[in-house]
């Protein structure tokens, strides 16, 4: 059983890279393994970290949903909340903190493959599409780099937390570093040919965090880092800078239309929101004069889930993240310094986290299923090592 778990970790590993498919049908068939084993051989108990808050979520996103004007295309909209049990899957599955580690390192290496694919895509991109069918897939729509995702943002939003959840074990200089920093540039290179300014944004907050947590010492490898993270974003900014030049103007006005259409919104529907799937039907009444009449959502995490939500659902969105950085911290500050592998790991978590949570503040990176999953996927690494840690004396 334990090498049908480790099997089905690393497909989903793949999956996160590559297909939502095969994500989501390893995850399913983590969580019936591990219904399995506890039914032929009971072990310890399921920990159910962040439950509460995620229920308390999950029951407003249900009620807004209730008092929303289609309710029943709501409540089918709301199934994305299903997402959020990877969590509970992912850290259950990881039996103990070796497997943890083992699970970044695959996750890393995974979208680092994926990334390597994103930058010969962007860098070959060819000015007409390839009809071979092995070839369309990949240069379809190659003007900015995506990957096996079908958009650029995905893979942007992939990018960051997984490169930032890594930046303290290299830093650390372990063993196997001499093959996962030349991975974890690939990823690096290929988050600049997204083009992606929000996801380079949280990049840089994930790995500032890093740097201020870990500065003593380590005064070199982050001026090295930096000079490499400049050149890099430096050389696609040129590469492509009429290109950037010619969109900045109308993606800035476009945003500023949403948030003022968004808060009008929440204006008129304070308490439940409007329902999820509903910012579609309302959107051209809201911003009658947007460039773009139709949109599903905000291009902001935040103001997406204040309106489809309201102030309740915000809270209680806000409350799950809190109750993460609050618990993880903890776990940090419990870890001795011999432990260091277990300490990076934690840390890269929490920076990951962060970085999420910036990436979405121009994204709406939480409705992104691939991008979700990899943020539950990293929000379940410091609970394994938590649990394995003595409780501690009252």
């Amino acid at each position: 059983m334990s090498a049908l778990r480790r099997f089905l970790l690393a497909a989903f590993a793949v999956g996160l890279a590559a297909s939502i498919s095969l994500a989501e049908a390893a995850l399913v068939a983590l969580a019936l393994a591990l219904a399995l084993i506890r039914w032929v051989a009971p072990g310890p108990r399921l920990v159910w970290p962040l439950g509460v808050p995620v229920a308390g979520f999950a029951a407003w996103t249900v009620a807004s949903a209730l008092a929303s004007a289609r309710p029943l295309e709501s409540l089918l909209a709301a199934k994305s909340l299903l997402v959020l049990a990877a969590l509970f899957v992912v850290v259950n599955a990881l039996p103990d903190r070796r497997t943890a580690h083992w699970f970044l390192t695959l996750v890393l290496v995974a979208v680092s493959l994926a990334a390597l694919v994103a930058v010969v895509q962007a860098a070959a991109c060819p000015d007409a599409t390839p009809e071979v069918r092995g070839l369309y897939r990949i240069f379809r729509k190659c003007a900015r780099a995506r990957g096996f995702y079908s958009i650029y943002m995905t893979l942007a939003g992939v990018l960051a937390p997984v490169l930032v959840a890594s930046v303290p074990w290299l830093i650390a200089r372990h063993r196997g570093v001499a093959w996962r920093l030349p991975a974890w540039v690939v990823g690096l290179v290929a988050l600049g040919f997204t083009y992606v300014r929000g996801a380079w944004l949280a990049f840089a907050v994930g790995v500032g965090g890093v740097a201020l947590s870990t500065w003593k010492g380590n005064r070199r490898v982050f001026a090295l880092a930096a000079i490499l993270g400049l050149v890099t974003l430096l050389g696609v900014g040129l590469a492509y800078r009429s290109r950037i030049d010619d969109e900045r103007d109308d993606s800035t006005r476009d945003r500023l239309i949403m948030l003022r259409a968004g808060l009008r919104m929440v204006g008129d529907h304070p308490l439940t929101g409007i329902g999820v799937g509903q910012v579609k039907h309302l959107y051209p009444v809201y911003a009658p004069d947007a460039p773009r009449r139709r949109t599903s959502h905000l291009h902001d995490t935040p103001l997406q889930i204040l309106v489809e939500r309201g102030v309740p659902g915000l809270l209680l969105w806000g409350w799950i993240f809190a109750a993460f950085f609050y618990r993880a911290g903890r776990t940090l500050g419990r870890l001795p310094p011999e432990v260091a592998e277990d300490r990076a790991l934690v840390l890269g978590s929490i920076m990951a986290i962060a970085a999420f949570l910036v990436g979405g503040l121009t994204e709406y990176n939480f409705g992104d299923t691939e991008v979700l999953l990899v943020a539950c996927s990293l929000m379940a690494l410091p609970f394994v090592i938590e649990r394995d840690l003595p409780r501690p004396d009252p």
